[in-house]
């Protein structure tokens, strides 16, 4: 259904705002997410003029944006796609400089700040597990990251009550609608920069003729260039390049669900993976079909979603980095070992 251009569907989630009235909600998605509302207007010689200018602009100053924080807290609550236990989460405002941090709410007797940092990473099987020096961890972390990200978010303090953040539909969506419902707010410190200066390399030997590649070079932009190869029909052979200065992470990636094949249910399921996945938060693939039964969000859903996991966890850097990645196959454990040693030595990078 629309209205107004806006399309409504129905969430199965709880959401809730400051003043803490339980109520269901609708998903909403608009091109205002993430800048692309577009006024159309019969453009002069100076409209023209000041609008090439303004591409000029931004192009030389993006260097000197703001930090954002969100405006007021909101919380969500949902089962984790792995743990499957429920939990609840409230995006809380934070200071310029704070960076994203994490608290488990639901431990009291030892230190429960968690910072999202590419060097509090302990786990890296099928999501991002982050931890601090007393062991308290929080799981599957990639999809709200991205979605922080995608949101323009810098500063948030994130609080959650249980080991895993909720999955949701699979995507970063539901979050997205979380972080604008509750408005992005300016802030007076300049957003820091991660300029790459090199071209960095990591790979990972799957078999002896397989091989998955993370690297990463020089690039005014933030580009994300992705492949991955399946064995199975369906998924196959996918590749798709995302650029940030001139795509919308709203429109063409946020969407993009998890993902995964039917005769790996089992196997998760004994080794306690999975435990909450279900066809309301991924996309699963039967041999020659997808089961779920309002079919793929993108013809190339796959490949969006391993963007979307890589633009969660690179955000993990601490920084918007401006460089262009390439992943073949590539995951998790390779993404973090491409921050890992992009870090090791400051010849590799500089802060703009």
């Amino acid at each position: 259904m629309t209205n107004g251009g806006v399309r409504y569907d129905e969430w199965w989630s709880t959401v809730w705002t400051d003043g803490g009235k339980l109520h269901r909600y609708d998903r909403v998605c608009t091109e205002g997410m993430r800048g692309n509302v577009k006024r159309r207007e019969k453009k002069t010689f100076a409209g023209n003029y000041i609008s090439f200018l303004y591409i000029i602009l931004r192009k030389n100053h993006m260097r000197k944006s703001f930090q954002h924080t969100i405006t007021y807290p909101i919380s969500c609550s949902g089962i984790g796609v792995h743990s499957g236990k429920i939990s609840t989460l409230t995006f809380n405002p934070a200071p310029e400089n704070h960076g994203i941090v994490f608290k488990r709410i639901d431990i009291t007797d030892k230190d429960n700040i968690i910072p999202a940092h590419y060097l509090n990473v302990n786990r890296t099987k099928l999501g991002t597990t982050i931890s601090n020096n007393a062991g308290v961890e929080v799981a599957t972390i990639e999809h709200l990251m991205a979605a922080l990200w995608g949101s323009n978010i810098d500063n948030c303090l994130i609080e959650i009550d249980n080991i895993e953040v909720p999955v949701l539909d699979g995507s970063s969506e539901p979050f997205v609608f979380l972080l604008q419902s509750t408005g992005v707010t300016r802030q007076n410190k300049y957003r820091k920069f991660l300029k790459i200066l090199k071209e960095i390399s990591v790979t990972d030997q799957i078999t002896d003729d397989n091989t998955a590649t993370s690297s990463i070079k020089p690039s005014d932009h933030f580009i994300i260039n992705f492949k991955i190869d399946f064995k199975n029909t369906i998924i196959g052979k996918q590749e798709y390049v995302f650029n940030s200065s001139n795509s919308s992470f709203l429109k063409t990636i946020s969407r993009a669900r998890t993902y995964g094949q039917m005769h790996e249910v089992e196997y998760l399921r004994k080794n306690n993976l999975a435990l909450g996945g279900s066809l309301e938060n991924a996309i699963v693939v039967d041999k020659d079909k997808v089961i779920n039964r309002e079919g793929l969000r993108y013809p190339d859903e796959f490949v969006k979603h391993k963007i979307l996991d890589c633009i969660g966890d690179l955000y993990l850097s601490g920084a918007y980095i401006l460089g262009e990645f390439f992943g073949n196959k590539s995951g998790h454990c390779l993404n973090n070992k491409l921050l890992k040693v992009i870090f090791s030595d400051k010849s590799n990078y500089s802060y703009i």
